[in-house]
């Protein structure tokens, strides 16, 4: 727990509001966390749990990070840059708030068309599919007709059968609703207000169609509209446009009717509705204010220019080489060896495994990997980045001793060239991460309060350590599942192949 205090107090000691501390004292952390027992921070009025910062761990391809083992320091240090990351979201959310970004039309759009969405699957699922059950003569007339004779039912088959029978009722139950789900409701369609000619001058309050008391309006679904028409086209270049337009419209008014009737059953009042609702706003709301400020931030031509040169050593990536090496102490013996090498008497792996005075070599036989261009000593570098690979070059000496090198792959340089598109892009997201951390940091500084709960971060870090090591010393108990699933798969091992 020592190297999460040290990483914990270098990495989240920023300013804070001259209202909120930093929360140290046992008193302060537990009446933060009384209400929500896993809150390990605070900014402003929205609360961190180790929960969710645990499940964003666990969630590479959301965060960019690796996933260190359960209980290792390692994830605690992780765990660490996680909060930072979600300290800075939230302080954007609020900054948000205040500025008024919510009221933006353009977020209200996407928040009214992921409710219609969502509220429109809870209904399918429970008012349309509700509860399916499969009867004992449903599963022997599948067997019958779909099993071979003499098979054995056991409860693996019939678990499927089950599932199988369960999703071919639920399809023909939906259907069949599908029939009914306007009846009873009043639709009109303005199908002259679709005509693509006149898209460039159409107001976004035209109507394209009356479902019950709602109007649903072009400035509403013109790009669903659009894009219907414009892919339909492009995959059969025979396809009517105006149909599909049609069709994506027709698709609309069943959900907004869906949405409708999940209405009026409360299922607005769902938790898990309302769990991932809040979700949706608060997360689109930090994207599309993050957005606005990067336009805002945008630097011109001549400021990125700048930017890129005085920061080019954290924006170049240098050539890298993957070596292979000998090192001996003298330049006779260094020549020596090379002789023999190229005699065929013995090969590079050999040799450093026989010769070198590096540490590992009799392991790794030579296996340096990856070098990037500048970090070897002077003579050995202009040698190593000079050598063709696949050619052994020296002996060259550095204050290690005497080398022999011989290439094995080579990375390019990458990002040398302003006026290059990936360059270019890359400064260009460097410069403004850097100008929205700063304007973060200004937020935390002087607009909203911040407090961590160390003592209780740290408290849930070893807890969750405690609990990983009670487990492996479970598995190792004889009789556990650990050790029946072990010895299962040795037995199947030892089991001749077919």
């Amino acid at each position: 727990m020592k190297l999460m205090f040290a990483f914990l107090t270098a990495l989240l000691m920023l300013p804070v509001s001259a209202t909120g501390t930093m929360a140290r004292a046992a008193d302060e952390q537990d009446k933060a966390t009384t209400a929500v027992s896993d809150v390990i921070a605070r900014v402003g009025d929205q609360t961190i749990t180790f929960s969710e910062v645990n499940t964003a761990l666990n969630s590479s391809a959301v965060v960019g990070l690796s996933i260190p083992a359960l209980g290792t320091p390692e994830r605690d240090t992780v765990r660490i840059t996680l909060l930072d990351k979600f300290i800075s979201k939230n302080l954007i959310y609020l900054d948000a708030l205040k500025q008024g970004a919510d009221k933006d039309p353009e977020y209200q759009k996407k928040i009214s068309r992921f409710s219609n969405a969502i509220l429109a699957g809870l209904y399918r699922q429970r008012n349309m599919a509700g509860d399916i059950t499969v009867s004992e003569d449903e599963v022997q007339a599948y067997i019958k007709e779909n099993i071979a004779a003499g098979s054995k039912l056991n409860d693996e088959l019939r678990t499927q059968i089950e599932a199988t029978l369960r999703r071919q009722k639920l399809h023909e139950r939906v259907a069949e609703a599908d029939k009914m789900l306007r009846d009873g409701i009043k639709v009109h369609v303005y199908g002259d207000n679709m005509s693509v000619k006149d898209d460039g001058q159409r107001a976004d309050d035209t109507p394209l169609a009356e479902v019950g008391s709602e109007t649903i309006t072009w400035g509403q679904i013109s790009d669903k509209i659009i894009a219907a028409g414009k892919g339909a086209v492009k995959a059969d270049p025979l396809a009517f446009e105006n149909e599909a337009r049609r069709n994506a419209l027709e698709h609309e008014i069943d959900l907004r009717i869906l949405a409708q009737k999940s209405r009026a059953a409360g299922l607005e009042a769902d938790p898990l509705y309302q769990r991932r609702l809040e979700e949706y706003r608060k997360n689109l709301l930090i994207n599309l204010y993050r957005d606005k400020l990067a336009r805002q931030m945008d630097p011109t031509e001549k400021v990125l220019s700048e930017y890129y040169e005085k920061n080019r050593n954290r924006i170049v990536i240098p050539e890298a080489r993957k070596l292979q090496m000998v090192v001996v102490k003298t330049e006779a013996e260094a020549k020596q060896v090379r002789d023999r090498i190229e005699a065929g008497e013995i090969t590079l792996y050999e040799a450093a495994r026989d010769y070198s005075l590096a540490k590992n070599a009799k392991n790794d036989l030579g296996e340096v990997g990856w070098v990037n261009n500048g970090e070897l000593a002077p003579a050995l570098n202009e040698t190593v980045f000079s050598l063709e690979p696949g050619k052994l070059g020296g002996p060259v000496e550095s204050p290690a001793g005497w080398h022999l090198v011989k290439v094995q792959e080579v990375n390019d340089a990458r990002y040398t060239d302003f006026d290059d598109e990936a360059t270019h892009k890359l400064t260009r997201r460097s410069y403004l991460h850097e100008k929205i951390d700063a304007y973060t940091a200004d937020l935390r500084k002087n607009q909203f309060p911040v407090e961590v709960y160390q003592d209780r971060l740290v408290q849930l870090a070893q807890q969750e350590a405690d609990m990983v090591k009670t487990l492996a010393e479970k598995a190792k108990e004889p009789g556990s599942v650990t050790q029946q699933r072990i010895k299962e798969m040795q037995k199947m091992m030892k089991q001749p192949s077919m």
